[in-house]
């Protein structure tokens, strides 16, 4: 069973700075989901060498970065599950470690309910409120400043997903 995903949408030049936030937060997240539309498991589980990283690990990764940012930091809730159970301390990696045990409909369901979270968290508060929960440096972060490493956390991996997806069967493109 394979995913789909939409074309990635970019947002005008001219909004205000929260929509274009957004507008590259969410062009984002459609091509991380689009470079593994059309995939099977194996495919998804597939790694090119040197690397370890799949596009399976990615998307169950940046579920994972979206609770962390938005869930816990920016709402201070708990992490949710699978989160809150996995086994850290024994594989400090197993978002992308699990992933290839995932079937491509539950990975989806997995980042689509992180990001559904996120969206929901993000609406609640203005881009100057400080998150519920620092890090471990102690120093307090803005929803502005999520906004930022999110899109850059994102633009990083899509890189990566780029390169995976291409060493697969040859699409390129957003």
């Amino acid at each position: 069973m394979t995913f789909q995903a939409p074309e990635a949408e970019w947002p005008d030049r001219d909004l205000d700075e929260r929509a274009t936030l957004d507008g590259f937060l969410e062009g984002y997240r459609a091509v991380l989901l689009h470079k593994a539309t059309g995939l099977d498991r194996a495919q998804l589980s597939t790694a090119l060498a040197p690397s370890t990283l799949t596009l399976g690990g990615l998307v169950k990764h940046m579920a994972l970065v979206e609770d962390i940012w938005f869930t816990q930091r920016m709402a201070g809730e708990p992490p949710p599950e699978p989160w809150a159970s996995a086994d850290w301390e024994a594989d400090e990696d197993w978002d992308f470690h699990s992933a290839p045990d995932d079937e491509p409909a539950d990975l989806r369901a997995l980042f689509d309910t992180a990001v559904d979270r996120s969206r929901a968290i993000a609406a609640a508060h203005d881009l100057d409120d400080v998150a519920a929960h620092r890090g471990a440096d102690g120093a307090p972060c803005t929803l502005r400043w999520i906004y930022v490493h999110m899109i850059e956390e994102y633009a990083r991996h899509c890189g990566h997903a780029d390169l995976i997806r291409e060493s697969i069967d040859g699409a390129t493109g957003d």
